[in-house]
């Protein structure tokens, strides 16, 4: 078998694997990767990030013109099925590829198809899927192979009533109820968006809270919202058996309650894809959940070996990924690089409205004894959300009341994950730069949603005296 031989070997070609190889090759090194499905990208590209967004922009188009008043007194009306909907992500998700490819092709990097297995330290195989074999070897290898919905082993995903985040878009018709066990970030936009469209949504969540790792605030919204969209929130719940029958799924509860739906979509945990890939014989161990832990480069017990993305546990976001991949490239190869690349990342949670924060929460502040005011600015008080009619949310800034260094950014509503991103920049300057005043000081366009950072800045200064 003949032998390749490279700097770096990238094994996976989602956000993680992409970041890491683009970096690397940019530094001069010579980089392979390898995929083991037919087409690059990864899961994000091809059945979780790309495909569920471009669904819930196609659902909030139709539910936009449903509910406009315009559209309705002029008679116009849609109702678009799942499927239907689902269709619009196939021209987004070849766009993606075909671009994603192109970063690959004029970089010089070329992608092997199939299955990687470790033979050795330093060698890995690729398995095709018409059994061909090819051996690459390298100094150095990124792990970037992802994850994917957790399974448990008592209940059947093989039937028609169940589903997951991997198999949910091939839904070939619209339920009339649903029931989401798991209600983290993956278990909210799903139910934002069956609701959306109609469905009787139970959400069960295993916590006593909604995601828990955000702002009480916004958590409380979030949880608001939802009810008064109509989905019954059901805390605190654990399963203990689930029945499938041909006209749905009933699931079982430890409390006794018994929620029959048409289809049961399972959305608890995440296993991370390291199966197969020999890592146990080169003394890589993952753990319970597939999952490898690195140390803060992304190194695994083996320095050469780094890992990034999904595959080493949260936060589990694309975004995250991708800048991990980089870091692990330029620490490979440097053998130091800024942290300021992996600090404060922002979450952006794609519900309905959507939430995307940065920084401490109230309660972070608060258990640390840190003097902090809080600036808010109610969506409902800003004119381009009155113009939109987006009017649901608000942005929240938490900043120290001393220094005025913002500490945290907590936004609820339509575009929260582009907003977050004005206070990123301000929230990354060094020292007296990262402060209130730039908020204070400056003129935002207007009407624009850009605003809400003057108007929740006065709304904070003003706590202070």
């Amino acid at each position: 078998m003949d032998q390749l031989t490279f700097d770096i070997v990238v094994i996976g070609s989602g956000p993680g694997g992409e970041g890491a190889a683009m970096q690397a090759v940019k530094l001069g090194k010579n980089i392979a990767a390898i995929e083991r499905f037919p087409k690059i990208g990864g899961g994000c590209t091809h059945w979780a990030t790309i495909p569920s967004k471009a669904l819930r922009h196609a659902i909030f188009q139709m539910t936009n013109l449903v509910n406009n008043k315009l559209f309705r007194d002029a008679g116009i009306s849609v109702s678009l099925s799942f499927p239907e909907l689902r269709r619009t992500a196939a021209s987004v998700i070849e766009k993606q590829v075909e671009m994603r490819l192109g970063f690959y092709e004029r970089n010089s990097v070329p992608i092997f198809h199939g299955q990687a297995r470790f033979r050795d330290a330093h060698t890995v195989e690729v398995c095709d899927q018409y059994g061909g074999k090819r051996e690459l070897s390298a100094a150095a290898f990124v792990i970037a192979t992802g994850s994917r919905p957790y399974r448990p082993p008592d209940i059947d995903f093989g039937h028609p009533r169940v589903f997951d985040s991997d198999t949910i878009l091939g839904l070939g018709y619209t339920p009339r109820s649903i029931t989401i066990y798991g209600a983290g970030i993956v278990g909210c936009e799903y139910a934002s968006m069956f609701r959306n469209l109609g469905v009787k949504v139970n959400l069960v969540n295993t916590r006593d809270k909604l995601l828990e790792f955000l702002d009480d605030e916004i958590i409380d919204a979030l949880s608001y919202h939802l009810r008064d969209r109509g989905v019954i929130i059901r805390h605190g719940e654990a399963y203990t058996q689930v029945e499938l029958l041909d006209d749905g799924a009933v699931l079982h509860l430890k409390s006794g309650k018994q929620l029959k739906t048409d289809i049961l979509f399972w959305a608890a945990g995440r296993t991370g894809n390291s199966e197969e890939m020999g890592l146990e014989a080169i003394g890589i161990q993952p753990n319970h959940r597939g999952q490898l832990e690195v140390n803060e480069h992304f190194q695994t017990s083996q320095p050469h070996i780094y890992a990034v993305g999904d595959v080493i546990g949260p936060p589990a976001l694309a975004s995250a990924a991708y800048t991990q991949g980089r870091y692990a490239a330029q620490h490979l190869i440097n053998g130091h690089c800024d942290r300021a690349l992996i600090k404060d990342i922002p979450t952006g949670i794609y519900t309905s409205p959507e939430i995307s924060s940065l920084g401490k929460t109230e309660r972070d502040l608060t258990a640390a004894g840190v003097p902090y005011e809080v600036g808010q600015a109610m969506f409902k008080s800003l004119a381009r959300a009155q113009i939109t009619g987006q009017t649901v949310g608000m942005l929240k800034l938490l900043f120290h009341r001393e220094t005025l260094q913002i500490l945290g950014i907590h936004c609820f509503g339509a575009n929260a994950s582009e907003i977050i991103h004005i206070g990123q920049a301000i929230m990354s300057q060094p020292g007296e730069q990262n402060s209130l005043n730039y908020f204070l000081n400056s003129t935002f366009n207007y009407p624009t949603m850009a605003e809400a950072y003057r108007v929740a800045a006065l709304n904070g200064y003003n706590r202070l005296f």
